[in-house]
């Protein structure tokens, strides 16, 4: 049996060899036997790397069945649009206003909004060349090799669950306010646990069993959903910011920064997670009809006005009501409630939930795939590669990462969830960047040893640099540091563009100034993690800490098995080739005589 056949053969009825087909896993034998090679398997699989081809056709087919392409720009940067605006800006912006930023917050988007934009042409290079719907795992596996891919797609899975809760639980705030009724109306309060844990969310889970159905049947229909969704929750955004802007008092602006530039900073790295969700759009790639000319322009096309649209709506907030007096679960319902607008905040309240569900579609359909492509490396079980042969969706992947997410949203609120998810995402965005970088800069029998040496040097200045900023930053208020790291980013920099030649250029699109916009994106997003709270980076740091665990023991062995047999299987073919070519008399070398009657 093939090592993929249990996925094709069996969907979603699992056995035992659907999840661990392996030769590590036959018996515990073989096991013992793999485990003790896992010192030179772990060097194999940290120096290994994948290729453009490889994950275009050879990963690409072990889902057994292809997805349809049924996508175009317009589908995607209507995606874009529903993947992003959600509880980011609904919830959060009152919640960084009040205790952060205060009207400043439009600057922290600004920031933000920055910070994405350039991940955004990052990964649209990606995506144009390697449309796979792996998304920044298949690029990091192409580029960085499969160990740091691996531990990328942990945090990219982790972001996914996270931000689906993070929203799941906004709903509920929203929809408590449609309601004339205050969020926990809606929970069960659990009082003997931590508050942080102890406010369970029967809402969330609901809404995410009914997101799981429309994600599941079908990828053009959650489109049309999506679109006619996101039509609704635009026209509801136009009005916010007409009526709020009617009733705009500009002495609320008069402390426009109450808590300095570090509080600006601060805001700017929890409200990131307002742009999750744009990487989901291109993990869709697989499923588009032409990604060269319709993942630009639905990409970056949909940041742009998504970034827009962040920051009117946050100065339009501010100049509602004074900054300490905004509402931190459903600001906007709220601030129209206080000028005196109450009807209007039911329009608003619902105006939300559309943005809502969206959201958790969008990213539902994004984590799914993202799930897919890993699971077709064998990095987690191959059942979860599957995709139905009718719907053409990865059924099996969406089912259990929306699961996943459903017990985190039952549990966990809001705060906990924004701040581990801001760190997620911006690792994981640093990486794609530095990824481009390595794909530009770096070619496997192009660039010469000399060349090689001095882009890894280039990027040990231009990384260490970033991070001493980002550290200078968070314990100093100080200026020494700036003078010595900054210049050292620049010298990393330029000593990339000066110093070392590209050894490959896009064929279709690719990120403009290079290598200056992708060394920006990487300094912009290790300064914004600079501005955290420690305890998120103690769960982040539990977190890989567990993915190291699963990938030492499990991952590990059989990315590894499948690599090798891919290897074995390959080179079987080629050989098949090579000499059904010597048979025929093409091969050059050896001509077979023909008969003669």
């Amino acid at each position: 049996m093939g090592i993929d056949e249990g996925a094709r053969r069996r969907g979603c009825a699992p056995r035992r060899e659907d999840f661990f087909p392996e030769e590590s896993f036959r018996s515990f034998g073989s096991y013992s036997k793999a485990f003790k090679e896992t010192p030179w398997r772990l060097k194999d699989r940290v120096l290994s790397r994948s290729n453009d081809n490889t994950e275009l056709v050879e990963v690409k087919a072990r889902s057994s069945h292809e997805m349809k392409k049924t996508l175009n720009w317009w589908d995607l940067i209507w995606f874009g649009i529903g993947a992003v605006i959600g509880s980011g800006i609904f919830v959060l912006t009152g919640l960084e206003a009040r205790d952060d930023a205060g009207p400043a917050v439009v600057l922290s988007y600004v920031v933000s909004g920055i910070s994405a934009l350039l991940s955004v042409f990052c990964y649209t290079e990606f995506a144009v060349e390697i449309p796979v719907a792996g998304g920044s795992f298949a690029y990091l596996r192409v580029e960085l090799g499969d160990f740091v891919a691996f531990i990328a797609a942990g945090n990219i899975l982790l972001e996914y669950v996270i931000g689906g809760a993070a929203v799941a639980r906004s709903w509920t705030s929203y929809f408590a306010t449609l309601c004339n009724k205050k969020p926990d109306d809606f929970r069960i309060i659990v009082h003997k646990m931590n508050p942080d844990y102890g406010h369970l969310d029967p809402i969330a889970v609901g809404i995410l069993i009914i997101i799981t159905i429309l994600a599941v049947y079908s990828t053009k229909g959650s489109s049309i959903f999506n679109y006619i969704a996101s039509l609704f929750h635009m026209v509801v955004i136009v009005f916010i910011i007409i009526a709020g802007l009617i009733n705009a008092k500009t002495e609320n602006y008069t402390d426009f920064v109450p808590y300095g530039v570090r509080g600006v900073f601060k805001a700017s790295a929890v409200l990131f997670f307002a742009y999750v969700g744009f990487d989901a759009v291109s993990t869709m790639a697989e499923e588009t009809k032409d990604p060269a000319k319709d993942i630009p322009i639905g990409l970056v096309g949909s940041m742009v006005l998504t970034t827009t649209l962040y920051c009117l709506l946050a100065v339009t907030l501010c100049l509602m009501q004074p900054y300490k007096t905004i509402d931190p679960d459903a600001p906007f319902s709220v601030a129209f409630s206080v000028v005196g607008w109450d009807w209007a905040k039911y329009i608003v309240a619902l105006g939300a939930l559309k943005g809502m569900t969206t959201v958790l579609l969008v990213s539902a359909v994004g984590q799914a795939r993202y799930l897919t492509h890993i699971a077709r490396t064998h990095m987690m079980p191959p059942w979860f590669a599957h995709v139905h042969e009718k719907t053409g969706t990865p059924v099996n992947a969406t089912v259990t990462m929306l699961a996943a997410t459903a017990i985190i949203a039952f549990f966990t609120n809001l705060g906990i969830l924004a701040n581990l998810l801001s760190i997620s995402t911006l690792f994981i965005f640093m990486l794609v960047a530095l990824g481009i970088l390595v794909r530009r800069y770096y070619s496997s029998g192009v660039t010469t040893k000399q060349n090689q040496i001095k882009l890894i040097v280039c990027l040990v200045i231009i990384l260490g640099s970033s991070c001493g900023i980002a550290a200078y930053w968070a314990s100093s208020d100080g200026w020494i540091g700036y003078v010595i790291a900054g210049p050292l980013w620049l010298i990393g920099t330029g000593g990339l563009w000066l110093g070392v030649p590209q050894a490959k250029q896009p064929k279709l699109w690719g990120v403009p100034l290079v290598p200056w916009l992708p060394s920006l994106s990487i300094a912009i997003n290790i300064f914004l993690l600079g501005s955290i709270d420690k305890q998120s980076f103690i769960r982040f740091l539990a977190w890989t800490g567990f993915l190291l665990v699963y990938y030492v023991f499990v991952g590990l062995h059989a990315s590894y098995d499948t690599a090798k047999q891919f290897e074995t299987q390959k080179g079987t073919k080629e050989a098949e080739a090579h000499w059904n070519k010597v048979e025929e008399g093409v091969d050059g070398k050896v001509s077979h005589t023909p008969s003669t009657s």
